[in-house]
């Protein structure tokens, strides 16, 4: 596939996502995807065969950024080096911001959304950001551990606490995204996570 090509396909995939947010799937009508995506219809149909398959293919995609964006938001606890506080603080926050973000919100509520005619996509959706950050974390706590940085334990378990001391709060005060958390507010609660974790996890 020509980088032309492959561009064209991201753009129509982020054009159909942002369509189908904004309307939900039934009411997406794929013309105006073509058009947000400034393509011609056919040329989406020859990419992707149906509406189905775009809607699935756009959930999908934004899934793996948003993966991507809290995958490279932990990279730094591969080496921590002696501040580890510091460096779950960093990751904490951006954990934060990314999750409540638009992006992020939107995507899960599209998938709840459309669970009924999908209901494999809520799955997919975890597969690829929550499924798939717990399991890297815990890989960033078995090196932490093996390191002396934090005490000997069991990863995973560990990542779904540290994301859990996260997510519930940010749930809880966003009111399951439906308000905005204030950034001050974002900040304080990730201090409160690191805090409660590093006091149960720490060396």
């Amino acid at each position: 596939m020509t980088k032309t090509r492959v561009d064209k396909r991201q753009a129509i995939l982020d054009a159909a996502f942002t369509v189908f947010a904004r309307h939900g799937y039934a009411r997406a009508s794929v013309q105006e995807i073509a058009d947000e995506a400034k393509a011609a219809k056919p040329t989406v149909y020859n990419h992707f065969g149906d509406k189905e398959a775009l809607f699935r293919g756009a959930i999908a995609a934004t899934a793996d950024s948003v993966a991507a964006d809290t995958l490279d938001a932990i990279e730094p606890l591969r080496d921590a080096g002696a501040d580890v506080r510091a460096t779950l603080r960093t990751a904490a926050s951006r954990l934060l911001r990314i999750c409540s973000g638009e992006r992020s919100h939107a995507l899960r509520s599209l998938a709840y959304a459309e669970l009924a005619a999908f209901p494999e996509l809520a799955v997919t959706m975890q597969e690829r950001t929550s499924v798939h950050l717990t399991e890297a974390l815990a890989d960033r706590f078995a090196r932490l551990a093996l390191s002396g940085a934090l005490r000997s334990c069991d990863p995973a378990r560990a990542a779904e606490q540290f994301l859990a001391l996260l997510i519930g709060p940010l749930e809880s005060r966003s009111r399951l995204g439906t308000r905005a958390v204030p950034a001050a507010e974002l900040e304080g609660m990730a201090e409160s996570a690191v805090d409660t974790f590093v006091r149960a996890y720490g060396p």
